[in-house]
């Protein structure tokens, strides 16, 4: 079939299996383009198939020449419907990992369901033996307690009163105010019980048990601050109280680990277009605006170059992991300078739909959201005929 993209809100409904292996190409490319990375052996990622989860992954196998095992949801396509952009995404990367003489598996299934964890058990038991880095990126809008069958769904909403201020259609360029009334404290308990530190301690404590972890394992996850102009919607707000649970998780088992070597941080992580960020109002037009700045200053970082600084710089250097006062690694120290930070507000307050082009970088968020689905990527034929059923090797 021609596939075209559809989309819905901040939705893409298809995505193209020849661009998303086309982007998956790309990041593999800049990693091993860089020096290599003296790190980790064999890394697990929970969440593995998009953003930061595949960045992870892709650096550890090509920077590292780790052995690798992602956890990603199912979502497969057949002759008539395109899979999701991540199984794309996976399916790429287990090639390409499998051209390297690299060793590369996925277990696809509900990362909270016990038996998802029992599988990816089962394999680094049989494959790997044990594992040295254990990648936590998983962003869901919707739990089901793997205890009690309770389902919980998330909200991205402000804390104690309404919200009001500029978001941006970014399929259009129209800039508008909109409001967003305050979550209630059912949202708030079950934003923290989708997003917060329980199933990623849940993980640590599953593999520990089971004998798959190294003494001095790392476990990571990913978290954002942000800026003033996000600071009610995001870090203030429902999200950020699961954000608040997950750096508290880390800073306990971090406690747990360190009597063997190992170590647990959440890493802060730089504004970027993801599918989880497009949905968040405000976020885009803030990321618009930080986008030009940060390009014009040569400052800019996508997903892969941003996790290769992570590890070269941060989790693999020599000595001590440099963390703030918080304990948590900042990747975000750029995007977070004064004079970055002054340009965007200076835009903030003056942007509207006439000049939204002019003093933003939406035409380049707007075609970074395309490609997370495989689509505005160049070297793409668009009009070739091809077959949205694409298996991805090495899966169980």
């Amino acid at each position: 079939m021609i596939i075209k993209p559809r989309t819905r809100g901040f939705i893409c409904t298809t995505s193209h299996p020849a661009g998303c292996a086309a982007q998956v190409k790309k990041q593999i490319d800049y990693v091993e383009s860089k020096p290599a990375i003296q790190g980790p052996k064999n890394v697990l990622v929970i969440g593995a198939s998009t953003g930061y989860g595949l960045a992870a992954r892709i650096t550890a196998a090509f920077g590292a020449r780790a052995n690798t095992v992602g956890v990603y949801r199912p979502s497969s396509g057949s002759e008539k419907r395109t899979a999701s952009a991540g199984w794309y995404n996976s399916a790429a990367f287990e090639q390409a990992a499998q051209e390297a003489g690299l060793k590369s598996f996925s277990v696809t299934g509900d990362a909270f369901a016990k038996e998802t964890k029992e599988k990816t058990v089962g394999l680094i038991r049989k494959e790997l033996g044990k594992v040295d880095l254990v990648v936590y990126s998983v962003a869901s809008a919707r739990k089901t307690d793997p205890e009690t069958g309770e389902v919980y769904n998330s909200v991205l909403k402000p804390i104690g009163k309404p919200y009001s201020n500029k978001t941006v259609n970014f399929h259009t360029g129209e800039v508008t105010e909109i409001t967003i009334e305050p979550a209630t404290d059912r949202e708030i308990q079950d934003t923290v019980a989708v997003m917060g530190g329980d199933d990623w301690q849940d993980w640590i404590e599953t593999l520990k048990a089971a004998e798959v972890l190294t003494d001095d394992v790392t476990t990571i996850a990913f978290s954002y601050i942000g800026s003033e102009i996000t600071q009610a919607i995001y870090r203030e707000g429902s999200i950020g109280r699961a954000k608040d649970h997950l750096e508290a998780t880390a800073l306990q088992m971090n406690e747990q680990l360190k009597s063997g070597g190992g170590r647990a941080h959440v890493v802060v992580s730089k504004g970027l277009v993801t599918q989880s960020s497009s949905a968040i109002p405000v976020v885009p037009l803030y990321i618009s605006a930080l986008y030009k700045d940060m390009k014009e200053k040569g400052i800019h970082e996508g997903c892969i170059e941003q996790t290769y600084r992570l590890f070269k710089d941060r989790l693999y250097t020599e000595g001590a992991v440099p963390v703030d006062e918080a304990g948590r690694i900042r990747i975000d120290d750029w995007e977070l300078r004064e004079d970055v930070q002054a340009e965007v507000v200076k835009a903030w307050e003056q942007v509207t739909t006439d000049n939204i082009y002019d003093l933003t970088d939406l035409e380049g968020y707007r075609r970074e959201f395309f490609q997370l689905f495989g689509f505005e990527t160049d070297g793409v034929d668009y009009e070739a005929d091809v077959n949205p059923d694409v298996k991805v090797p090495n899966s169980i």
